[in-house]
């Protein structure tokens, strides 16, 4: 396994809580994308952090490659007989060529060199095959829950967020995407969390790690306080939902 540490890595640090709070994506996300491609032989997951999509994928294809730059996050990831880890970049893999049917990144390609990575996606895919990037805005509960997250989002964290987060507030419609896109439905992540359950999905946010870096003072703690009045009490389960952006394309000549 080569390991290749050049990368900008928000999450190691702690990726066993990225592994436990981050919501799962929806079934029938990985029932479209099967349905799409014409063969389900191999799939790559890139910038798989805790192996969430890869274990989606796994139910629909015979062999899932899952690789991400971070040790951490490889260590912290969903064991599966189909799904096989290595830890490496997006843009450089050992992967054979025209040997993939689908290639996926679940909130992760905004953190890739473009141009690279579309140039080793097109390596890697079959003549026929496909790319699926996507990626998830903020949660939705109710308007007032809603407000002070935004309000954490934008003016608690938001100084600290990495540039690149400016594609997912674009909704990945300004990331370069070089293949024949094709139409998708809508997808939205769903949950019933209570507030520890929330609380501990925001802290995972490289944001809120790098505002307790730079300030000795887990912004948590703020938030905590401001959501305690609108949540009710703290063991009630709130359904929270993410819209999905998604953007799906196939190999096609330049």
């Amino acid at each position: 396994m080569t390991i290749y540490m050049e990368f900008k890595d928000h999450f190691s640090q702690h990726a066993s809580d990225y592994a436990r709070h981050r919501p799962d994506y929806p079934v029938a996300l990985y029932e479209f994308l099967a349905e799409k491609v014409k063969q389900r032989e191999v799939a790559w997951d890139c910038g798989t952090g805790s192996g969430q999509a890869a274990l989606g994928l796994a139910e629909h294809f015979d062999r899932v490659i899952a690789t991400d730059p971070s040790v951490e996050q490889i260590r912290n990831a969903v064991r599966h007989e189909k799904i096989s880890y290595a830890v490496v970049p997006a843009e450089q893999t050992e992967i054979p060529s025209h040997s993939v049917d689908l290639v996926t990144a679940a909130q992760a390609a905004h953190w890739f060199d473009m141009e690279r990575f579309s140039q080793e996606a097109r390596r890697v895919l079959k003549p026929d095959g496909m790319l699926a990037l996507w990626c998830y805005g903020l949660s939705r509960i109710n308007p007032e829950i809603d407000k002070v997250v935004q309000h954490y989002y934008a003016n608690i964290v938001g100084p600290y967020w990495p540039p690149e987060r400016h594609y997912i507030d674009e909704k990945y419609e300004t990331l370069s995407f070089p293949f024949a896109e094709l139409p998708t439905p809508e997808f939205y992540m769903k949950v019933e969390w209570d507030l520890n359950d929330f609380m501990g999905y925001l802290h995972t946010w490289s944001a809120t790690q790098r505002f307790q870096e730079k300030n000795e003072q887990n912004p948590i703690d703020i938030v905590h306080r401001m959501l305690v009045k609108t949540w009710g009490k703290p063991q009630t389960r709130q359904t929270v939902r993410w819209p999905l952006y998604l953007r799906v394309g196939k190999v096609t000549s330049l």
